[in-house]
């Protein structure tokens, strides 16, 4: 798998060295010229020294054959246009890193979906080991190809019931942030007689359980909806 991967953050840098010992073909891009030069010597990959926002760049580094690109520089404004930039490529993964709370909820708006927030991971991980709760331990719940993912409600979507959306098989909406509630879907069942047909609003995050194979197809589906809502408007 070819895999672009723009700054050499201490994330960047793990996982450029994680990626290369999984066998996979990488490209690393970092501005500073140092640092670049020193990690050309010691990675076996391509360590390319430029600006990763400029289109011609990432086009040297072969965007437009590149399996996924992830964008973790120190600046999330930079992140989520080189995710912009992937996306006119066609880049089928786009995974961007955001340290401020405010940009992730724009790229979510921008609708990029594989997005990572350190700062909010580790806090939410300390919180949790302060009150005796090991929350890193969830990986290990999720056995074979289990997958949790999250689906932002679009104008599209909005006022349609939980019921009328398409979900591939062994999908299951099982809970939805809304504003700063977190609601279970179960709940919502109970109160409308275990019909579950509760509506959407504009915003609300859905949180998804689901297979593997079936991530994509979820957000295909979900795209789709909003794609043909706007076509008809």
């Amino acid at each position: 798998m070819r895999i672009i991967i723009i700054g050499a953050s201490p994330l960047g840098l793990h996982l450029t060295r994680s990626l290369i010992l999984q066998g996979n073909e990488l490209v690393l891009i970092e501005r500073e010229e140092g640092l670049a030069k020193e990690l050309a010597e010691e990675l076996d990959c391509s360590v390319i020294h430029a600006e990763g926002t400029r289109p011609d760049i990432l086009e040297k580094a072969g965007i437009e054959e590149a399996s996924a690109l992830v964008a973790c520089t120190e600046h999330d404004q930079d992140n989520i246009l080189i995710g912009l930039i992937a996306r006119e490529a066609a880049v089928e993964k786009i995974i961007i890193k955001t340290d401020d709370e405010k940009f992730t909820a724009v790229a979510r708006k921008l609708g990029f979906h594989h997005l990572i927030n350190p700062p909010h991971l580790a806090s939410m991980v300390i919180a949790d080991a302060l009150r005796g709760v090991n929350t890193i331990e969830l990986s290990n719940l999720m056995r074979s190809d289990v997958r949790f993912t999250s689906v932002l409600v679009g104008a599209a979507l909005a006022g349609k019931k939980v019921s009328e959306l398409l979900l591939p098989e062994k999908t299951e909406i099982i809970g939805f942030y809304r504003k700063n509630d977190f609601i279970l879907t179960y709940r919502e069942k109970e109160k409308s007689g275990g019909k579950g047909d509760f509506r959407l609003e504009a915003g609300d995050e859905l949180l998804i359980i689901t297979r593997t194979e079936q991530v994509k197809k979820v957000y295909e589906m979900l795209k789709e909806v909003e794609e043909t809502s706007f076509s008809e408007t």
